[in-house]
C-alpha cells in the first residue's frame, strides 16, 4: 500500500485553489484550530488546509487529487460526533461539506426527501414537518448535526425505540467513492431487492468508504397525538423493571428515557425544570399516534409505573408541559458538561434484560476508580450513556478514566452488548472493536476497505488500522 504523505506542499494547495474558489480553501492556522477536533473530549489532530466544496464534481476532483498526490482526506460536517470519527488526520485535507446544504426535493406522493449532506437534521425535521410529515431520528445534536454526518455514522435518538435509527430512514445514497468515481445506490421504491443492498453498507462506516453528496430519505405521517410523561423512582432497578414491564405488555413508546441521581441534579440546576430531586431515576416516556391508542397506552403505562412503586408519576396536562419535560432528557449532556472542565459522552448498548446489571457495574466502576459518572440514555432500547466528569488535565484521573471505559466496554460485550448504540468506533473505541468483532469480522472489514479504497485515502486510522 502506498505511504500517504504527511505534509501538504504548496503545489497541492495551489491545485486545490483551483478545483474550488481560493476563498473556499482554508490553511492559516486559527483558520484551522476549530476543524482539528470534534465533539469528543481529548482528541486533537491538526489538519493540512480546509475546504469547503459545494458540488459533486469538486469532490470529484479533490478525490482524484488526493489519489494522484496520496495525501489523506477527511470529510467533515458539523463536527458533533462523539467518537473521534471527524478529527483530522494530521495533514489531512478536511471536505467540510456543510456548504452542500440545499434540499432538493420534497416528494408527498412517495413520502421522500432528497437533501444534501451538508443539511441539518433540524431542516429535514422541518421541511418535513412543513409538508404534514414526519422524519423521526433524533440524535441530541439534531439542531446543528448534518444529515450528511447522520447517515456517515448511522446516528440514533431518542425516538429509536419505536422508530429506529437514521439506517432505518435512508431509501437512497449518491457518493464519491475513494478513486473518484461515483456511485447511486437505492431508489423510493419501497421494495427493492435487486443484488445487494451496497447502500447499508456505506451508512455507519464513518466517512472511510465514501464521500456523500446526496441522500434520499423516507418520511412517514406524522402522528395525530402525543402523550408525555415523568416517572420517579427510589432505586434504579425498579426504573429498569418499569421499561421491561412496559415491553412485555406489548407497548413500544416513541421514547423511554432515563436519567440517574447525578444527572436528575445536574439538570435541575442547569434548567430550572421542576424535577423531583428525592430519588434515584427518572423516566421520560412518550407515546404518540391515534389519539385513542395514545390515551390507552399512557394510562397503561401510568399504571405499571404505579405497580412497581414509583414515588411520582407526573403527565404533561399539555404540549408546553410536554417541552419542558422533555426537555430534561435533551439538557442532559448540556447540564452535566457544566460540572468538570472535561465531559466525556460514552455509549454501550447490552440487552434490556441486562440493564439493571449493566447500571449497576457502571456505578461500581465509579467506585473503583474514585470517578464520578453520571448515566441517562435510551433505556428502552438497552443504550446507555455513562458520563464521565473529569479533566483532561489530570493525568491521573485520565488514565484511571480509561481503565474505566476499558471494564464497562468488555463487561458490555460479556453481557451480550456492544461497545457502541450509536456514536461509533472512530478514533475512540478502535482499539476496543477487535475483542467485539472478532478475528474475522475485522478481516471482512479491512478487505472491504482495501478493495474501496486502495490507497487508503479516506478517513485513515477511523474505526481500525490497515495491516
Amino acid at each position: 500500500m502506498d505511504k500517504l504523505k504527511m505534509s501538504l506542499a504548496q503545489s497541492i494547495l495551489d491545485r486545490l485553489r483551483r478545483i474550488v474558489p481560493p476563498d473556499q480553501v482554508f490553511t492559516s492556522p486559527e483558520d484551522l484550530i476549530p476543524y482539528s477536533f470534534d465533539g469528543t473530549a481529548a482528541l486533537t489532530s491538526m489538519p493540512g488546509c480546509v475546504v469547503f466544496p459545494r458540488t459533486r464534481e469538486e469532490i470529484i476532483q479533490i478525490v482524484k487529487l488526493a489519489n494522484e498526490e496520496k495525501f489523506p482526506v477527511v470529510t467533515r460536517g458539523s463536527g458533533t460526533g462523539l467518537s473521534g470519527g471527524s478529527v483530522a488526520s494530521p495533514d489531512s485535507v478536511v471536505l467540510c461539506t456543510t456548504r452542500m446544504n440545499q434540499i432538493l426535493e420534497l416528494d408527498r406522493a412517495n413520502l421522500t426527501l432528497t437533501a444534501e449532506p451538508g443539511v441539518t437534521t433540524l431542516e429535514v425535521a422541518e421541511a418535513a414537518l412543513a409538508a404534514g410529515l414526519f422524519y423521526p431520528p433524533d440524535p441530541g445534536s439534531m439542531k446543528i448535526s448534518t444529515i450528511g454526518g447522520n447517515v456517515a455514522e448511522n446516528s440514533g435518538g431518542l425516538r429509536g425505540l419505536k422508530y429506529g435509527v437514521t439506517r432505518n430512514y435512508v431509501m437512497g445514497i449518491e457518493l464519491v467513492l475513494p478513486t473518484g468515481e461515483v456511485l447511486w445506490s437505492g431508489n423510493k421504491c419501497v421494495k427493492d431487492v435487486a443484488g445487494y443492498s451496497l447502500k447499508d453498507l456505506f451508512i455507519g462506516s464513518e466517512g472511510t468508504l465514501g464521500i456523500m453528496t446526496k441522500v434520499l430519505l423516507r418520511l412517514i405521517p406524522r402522528p395525530k397525538s402525543k402523550k408525555t410523561m415523568v416517572a420517579t423512582f427510589s432505586q434504579m432497578d425498579r426504573a429498569a423493571e418499569v421499561v421491561s414491564a412496559i415491553i412485555a405488555a406489548q407497548i413500544i413508546p416513541c421514547t423511554l428515557e432515563f436519567l440517574d441521581r447525578t444527572t436528575i441534579h445536574c439538570v435541575e440546576d442547569y434548567a430550572r425544570i421542576g424535577l423531583p430531586l428525592d430519588c434515584e431515576a427518572l423516566l421520560l416516556i412518550e407515546t404518540d399516534g391515534h389519539p385513542a391508542v395514545v390515551s390507552d397506552e399512557a394510562a397503561e403505562m401510568e399504571k405499571i409505573c404505579r405497580s412497581f412503586g414509583c414515588l411520582e408519576v407526573i403527565v404533561a396536562g399539555n404540549d408546553e408541559e410536554a417541552t419542558r419535560l422533555a426537555g430534561a432528557r435533551r439538557a442532559a449532556f448540556s447540564a452535566l458538561a457544566r460540572v468538570a472542565p472535561t465531559t466525556i459522552l460514552e455509549d454501550v448498548t447490552v440487552p434490556r434484560s441486562e440493564l439493571s446489571k449493566m447500571i449497576r457495574f457502571v456505578e461500581g466502576v465509579a467506585r473503583k476508580f474514585h470517578l464520578r459518572i453520571g448515566t441517562f440514555g435510551h433505556m428502552g432500547d438497552g443504550n446507555l450513556h455513562p458520563t464521565f466528569l473529569t479533566d483532561e488535565k489530570n493525568a491521573d484521573e485520565m488514565h484511571r478514566v480509561e481503565e474505566a471505559f476499558g471494564e464497562i466496554f468488555e463487561e458490555a460485550i460479556r453481557l451480550g452488548g456492544t461497545i457502541t448504540g450509536e456514536h461509533g468506533v472512530g478514533l475512540a473505541k478502535k482499539r476496543f472493536l477487535p475483542k467485539f468483532a472478532g478475528d474475522q469480522q475485522m478481516h471482512v472489514m479491512r478487505e472491504l476497505k482495501k478493495v474501496l479504497d486502495p490507497r487508503n485515502i479516506l478517513n485513515p486510522g477511523k474505526i481500525f488500522d490497515m495491516q
